[in-house]
């Protein structure tokens, strides 16, 4: 005897959400597409699945469904066949569908139905909906053109495509916000994220043409020695002995930090886009299976992965996309009974950019004024680093007891010069005076000057820029005042000392 398969029962913000957007929905003119918004773990899945199973019943016209990833493909089969709805996932080794009849549903990989379409515009038969997961992502678009007369049904966590010359206000006519993640925490449908920052200095990165910042930059930023450390000493304050997930850039880091928790003996596989399907089905599987597992990888488990024993989450990358933001972390966000809350471990400056996870963010704002939040209308992590002293490591503060911590922030500096009329070259004379100060309150001879000078180091580099971009200069004469800073301070240390020698 066959098992029947019992759907899943819609939580009442789900159930809701089905019914707004399904009344909406069949109200449409043809050809108007309609745009739905819900956090990473809220069940998007569930939600137009349900609106699929109810299109099909009133109309009795097949539903498609889109997506770009095949882990998403099969979990969104898996839910139609609970809802009791027939489907077929075209992947590339479905070639033709002679007998269409059988399915009330399909769910598509977008390059595969393209390559199809292209061949033949009648691969497919009628679809009177189409439904397109992960609707932020651009891809979609190019098979738009083939379905004339139906209705487009777009779901997103983050309704902001990253293409600033196509914003999803241009195929969508109009968004449906859901339940924000403060609201479905508070209901206990997703965990409390506690959101733990460690300050990095990310004036190395730089920002390619799509926006983002460089993968070649990230990885001279984060496979150094002291970035690694940071990461280990940060786990082992926050994540030892939970499922954790490490999100990097570059797939040379991603290797780096796998060597790094190798070396101290902590479970930790890594996986890459250059895994073949068995390497990364057999990875996964010992991730889920390892309670204290690590894993590391390169942005390719943002969608289409759900692991809900997740606990720990590290953004060991920095990103300028509100939408990858909130992808990282939602992995996390799965709620299960002996888990109610998880960390967020920040080594980008990603929060200070966006805000914490679950503040709370004007979607419809998003949606309609797109290039404010491309252009970054949060907090830059330049805008941080003008704007706060340089951070000295707590083993280097120690060195410099019997001088002030007061801060110097370079900025400040700079305002109030202006504001005085004076030249911008009393704040690099005010800077020298301030380290002179410090290294010689605190050295016992030239010697050990040296050693302090060699200590602040960072810090000069990191005021030198400052001051450039206070004044707008090239990276090279920045690079020529950072030169010239160490030389002049070098010196008058070398003066004072010879001239103060017993």
């Amino acid at each position: 005897m066959q098992e029947i398969i019992e759907p899943k029962k819609l939580y009442p913000f789900q159930d809701q959400a089905v019914t707004n957007i399904f009344n909406q929905l069949i109200e449409l003119p043809l050809n108007a597409n309609l745009l739905f918004q819900l956090p990473t773990g809220g069940g998007k899945t569930i939600i137009f699945s349900e609106i699929a199973k109810r299109f099909i019943e009133k109309f009795n016209r097949k539903v498609l469904i889109l997506t770009h990833r095949i882990e998403l493909g099969k979990q969104t089969s898996n839910v139609l066949t609970e809802a009791g709805i027939t489907n077929k996932i075209i992947n590339s080794e479905v070639k033709q569908l002679p007998q269409q009849s059988h399915y009330q549903s399909f769910i598509a990989l977008v390059e595969t139905l393209n390559n199809r379409l292209q061949d033949n515009d009648q691969f497919i038969e009628d679809i009177g909906l189409v439904i397109v997961d992960e609707a932020h992502n651009n891809s979609f678009r190019k098979i738009f053109h083939y379905f004339k007369d139906v209705n487009i049904l777009g779901v997103t966590a983050t309704p902001l495509s990253s293409n600033k010359k196509l914003p999803l206000y241009q195929t969508y006519q109009s968004l449906i916000v859901g339940e924000s993640i403060s609201n479905l925490i508070t209901q206990g449908y997703l965990c409390e994220g506690q959101t733990f920052s460690y300050d990095v200095n990310l004036s190395s990165l730089r920002v390619g043409n799509n926006g983002e910042f460089t993968v070649g930059s990230h990885e001279q930023l984060y496979s150094q020695v002291i970035m690694q450390s940071k990461l280990i000493d940060a786990y082992e304050e926050l994540g030892k002995g939970k499922k954790t997930l490490i999100f990097n850039a570059g797939i040379l880091t991603s290797r780096s930090v796998y060597e790094a928790f190798k070396s101290k003996g902590y479970p930790v596989r890594h996986l890459d886009s250059t895994f073949s399907d068995k390497e990364r089905v057999e990875t996964l599987e010992w991730f889920r299976k390892t309670k204290d597992g690590i894993l590391t990888s390169v942005s390719i488990l943002t969608t289409g992965f759900d692991e809900p024993e997740v606990e720990v989450i590290f953004l060991n990358r920095a990103t300028k996309s509100l939408t990858l933001y909130h992808q990282m972390i939602g992995r996390g966000s799965r709620v299960l009974p002996n888990k109610k809350t998880f960390n967020i471990v920040d080594l980008g400056n990603n929060s200070r950019r966006f805000n914490l996870w679950q503040y709370p963010i004007d979607w419809n704002h998003v949606f309609t004024s797109p290039h404010m939040y491309l252009e970054q209308r949060y907090k830059d992590e330049w805008d941080y680093e003008l704007v706060n002293d340089y951070d000295l490591p707590p083993e280097i503060k120690e060195r410099f007891l019997n001088s002030s911590a007061a801060a110097f922030i370079v900025r400040e500096k700079f305002l109030m010069a202006t504001r005085k009329g004076k030249k911008p070259q009393v704040v690099i004379d005010e800077s020298l005076e301030d380290h002179f100060g410090r290294i010689k309150d605190n050295a016992s001879g030239f010697d050990e000057a040296m050693e302090l000078f060699n200590l602040l180091g960072e810090e000069m580099k990191y005021r030198m820029k400052q001051f450039g971009r206070c004044i707008n200069s090239t990276a090279n004469h920045t690079d020529w005042q950072c030169q010239t800073y160490a030389s002049k301070l070098r010196r008058r240390l070398l003066i004072y000392f010879a001239e103060n020698e017993d």
